[in-house]
């Protein structure tokens, strides 16, 4: 990655680009940090269990030491030896590798979490190019790396020579005891000098985490094409999403221009707007809008209408108020009850005076609420 790329790469990175790179095995890893705390799991079951420990490794000598002659000859001896010492090897060192196999596994949670990814563990070989290989060596990451493994040698190899030295004596004084007391000394000893070992590759870890998840973020950034070309593969192609909007809206008005045949009354404003009504008391709790339309729609709608004869009732205020509170398809709201009642108990009445030869009856005037007509209000 060169100068520039990473004076481009200015914006974070968005979820889809870090969740691809969490299946690729791709996460924030400080080694440092898993190091320290299976280091510090491990010495603290030793000293813990220094005592039992010592025990264990206090039978094996015992085991060794009394392989006698007899023993050699016999059948079963050297098994039986072999046998005893390794159960006793198995206890003394069985919760040491139990803790630190646990400790192994979920360390490198603490930082990236659990992960497991099949494609980190196929080989990459544009790694074995020398020259990849030396810009890595002398990037920031590389320097980074050198200044930490000079911590190390420094922090490390000064705390243990120091322990070491002010138990010069302790150290001298472990052969002139007794076989017990010398183990469990030196299992003592060998946790402290391991205790402060694992002390310092966690004050190096305290480093080394923070800067690994600032160069992980560092590293995923991106740049503003690279996140504009994301937005178009999730989003799809704008143009391809315009015309599939498009078509799906023309289906939509070829559906609803085929249900207006079977409306019961057709609601006008007297031209620029139209919605068909339909009541069904046995199948609808309320009327219910199976056809709206502004203008061209509408007219197609009345023309529609027209050819199967359906009745037109003019009530400018309640076809806006229709058109603006009532999706097609959809019950209208309880607010519209009463109106809509007068508009279809007049269309009963007309076709009963048309039967039966009457004078029509008066069209109804139905009040509604200004608020219902949201910006289709009528000008006063």
């Amino acid at each position: 990655m060169s100068e520039n790329d990473d004076q481009d790469r200015e914006l974070p990175a968005s979820e889809k680009r870090l969740r691809e790179a969490r299946e690729k095995g791709d996460v924030p890893r400080s080694r440092d940090l898993s190091a320290a705390v299976v280091v510090l799991a491990a010495v603290s079951t030793l000293i813990a269990s220094a005592d039992q420990m010592a025990l264990h490794a206090s039978n094996i000598m015992h085991v060794g030491l009394r392989y006698s002659r007899a023993d050699l000859f016999a059948a079963d001896g050297a098994s039986h030896a072999l046998a005893t010492a390794g159960l006793e090897a198995l206890k003394m060192l069985g919760p040491v590798f139990s803790v630190t196999i646990v400790a192994a596994i979920a360390a490198p949670a603490l930082l990236g979490g659990l992960n497991f990814s099949g494609e980190a563990l196929v080989p990459k070989f544009d790694r074995l190019d020398p020259i990849k290989g030396f810009g890595r060596l002398v990037s920031m990451n590389g320097l980074v790396e050198l200044l930490k493994s000079l911590l190390k040698v420094i922090l490390i190899g000064g705390v243990l020579a120091m322990y070491l030295r002010s138990t010069t004596r302790e150290l001298v004084a472990v052969g002139a005891g007794s076989v017990n007391n010398g183990i469990a000394q030196s299992f003592r000893m060998l946790g402290h000098a391991s205790l402060l070992f694992g002390s310092m590759l966690g004050v190096i870890a305290l480093v080394d985490a923070p800067w690994q998840k600032f160069s992980f973020a560092k590293k995923m950034r991106m740049t503003k094409q690279e996140q504009k070309d994301e937005h178009k593969e999730s989003d799809g192609n704008p143009e391809l999403k315009s015309r599939v909007r498009q078509m799906q809206h023309q289906m939509s008005r070829r559906r609803m221009m085929q249900d207006v045949p079977t409306a019961d009354v057709i609601v006008v404003n007297p031209t620029h707007f139209a919605v068909a009504l339909r009541y069904d008391d046995g199948a609808m709790r309320a009327p219910r809008v199976i056809a709206k339309g502004v203008d061209v729609m509408a007219q197609q709608i009345r023309d529609v209408a027209s050819a199967h004869k359906l009745p037109f009732v003019e009530a400018a205020p309640l076809a806006r108020a229709l058109y603006n509170t009532t999706e097609v398809g959809k019950e209208i709201p309880a607010a519209l009850y009463v109106a809509v009642a007068q508009i279809l108990a007049y269309v009963y009445r007309l076709k009963q005076a048309v039967a039966n030869g009457d004078l029509p009856p008066d069209p109804p005037t139905p009040e509604i609420d200004p608020d219902l007509l949201g910006p289709y209000r009528m000008d006063t």
